[in-house]
């Protein structure tokens, strides 16, 4: 069995968690390369684990020169299935069956229809040529029970889809800055009876984080030894920022931008959140409870399947910070439940969301397509 996985390269937060832990895993088991189509962060990381990959540079979204290569390329490698991740990658497997015929295979890591909310321009043409595109490809995995719904309701063949949800590599949170030294860099100054409330995102519309800011204001207006942490960058940050100074809470919610040390911001904090409007099954929900920090988050996409209210966290309905305000507030006046959430939380993830059990669920998949293509 031989698999070529496609990806922009651009890719940052869960997919390309969740790219590279997949590649860790199954490189140990079948033959896998991935290719990408520019030089950045994803394709360092790659190379640092060992991953076969290679860079197929395009100067721009639509210098197509590139598909010529990977025509090339999969006919040399004799590859058996091609498993994109993402627009672009959706984009050349479409054009890719217009000359030879493979298998293909897409995950679907986010609402696709929803990728491009920050760019007018991008959500206009990217997400209908996306759209188009998935069509186009002869298979789906989704990465929760609630993304393969919402592609059957959105009209894709419910026996063409498959769940696999995320899994995490435990062993990848050991090297750590220390928090003292962690914040330094950030400027952020805590005492420890402070509290720190974190959320690691990109700062897009999708990702909510004006949610949790307007939880932060109805917190501060009843606890005071609360500072809030927000990692990540990208088009909201403005007007994020001029929120939290309009509400009057700027000296206790803190803008650290792009965090390029995930495991020291979880290793940091008290409890983590997610405020997404949509989400399929996140990795910073994992990887905050691999530190055995419990999370508040909105009920959307996958969230509820590990998230077990009162048992490993806190649920709340799309948008609604008043009932996170309160929450938070529960677990700020409670250390001994904070632990005991979170160490649930951490007994749970190690148990039931492995990258090693992500591998072998995509291996069984990938037989299962190469199976029917013989029939």
């Amino acid at each position: 069995m031989k698999i070529l996985h496609l990806i922009s390269g651009g890719d940052t937060g869960g997919a390309k968690t969740h790219v590279l832990s997949l590649l860790s895993e199954l490189q140990k088991k079948i033959d896998v390369k991935i290719i990408c189509f520019m030089k950045e962060d994803f394709y360092y990381e790659a190379k640092e684990r060992g991953i076969n990959i290679e860079v197929f540079e395009q100067k721009k979204r639509y210098d197509l020169s590139v598909v010529k290569r990977l025509l090339s390329e999969i006919k040399k490698g004799k590859y058996d299935i091609v498993h994109c991740h993402g627009a672009r990658a959706n984009f050349m497997a479409f054009l890719l069956k217009l000359f030879y015929k493979i298998p293909s295979v897409t995950t679907v890591h986010s609402d696709y229809k929803l990728d491009f909310q920050d760019n007018r321009y991008k959500d206009l043409v990217y997400t209908k040529i996306n759209t188009l595109a998935l069509k186009f490809i002869d298979y789906y995995i989704g990465v929760s029970d609630s993304f393969r719904k919402m592609l059957i309701d959105r009209g894709f063949d419910s026996d063409k889809i498959f769940t696999v949800y995320n899994g995490i590599e435990m062993n990848l949170m050991k090297e750590l800055t220390n928090p003292v030294e962690f914040f330094k860099r950030y400027n952020i100054t805590s005492d420890k009876d402070t509290i720190l409330i974190g959320t690691l995102a990109r700062l897009h519309p999708v990702k909510g984080v004006d949610v949790l800011i307007r939880g932060a204001k109805k917190v501060l207006d009843q606890r005071q030894n609360v500072k809030f942490l927000i990692g990540g960058d990208g088009t909201e940050a403005p007007m994020l920022k001029e929120l939290a100074k309009e509400l009057g809470i700027e000296k206790n919610v803190c803008f650290l931008g792009f965090v390029n040390e995930p495991s020291s911001f979880f290793n940091a904090i008290d409890v983590n959140t997610v405020t997404s409007h949509s989400e399929s099954f996140p990795y910073v929900i994992m990887e905050g409870g691999a530190f055995r920090k419990t999370i508040v988050a909105s009920n959307v996409g996958g969230i509820g399947d590990i998230v077990i209210e009162g048992k490993t966290g806190f649920l709340f309905e799309d948008g609604d910070h008043e009932k996170l305000a309160a929450q938070l507030i529960k677990l700020i006046d409670d250390a001994d439940l904070r632990r005991k959430l979170g160490e649930n939380l951490y007994n749970s993830v190690k148990k039931n969301y492995s990258a090693e059990s992500m591998a072998n669920k995509h291996i069984s998949i990938y037989k299962q397509i190469l199976d029917r293509q013989v029939k």
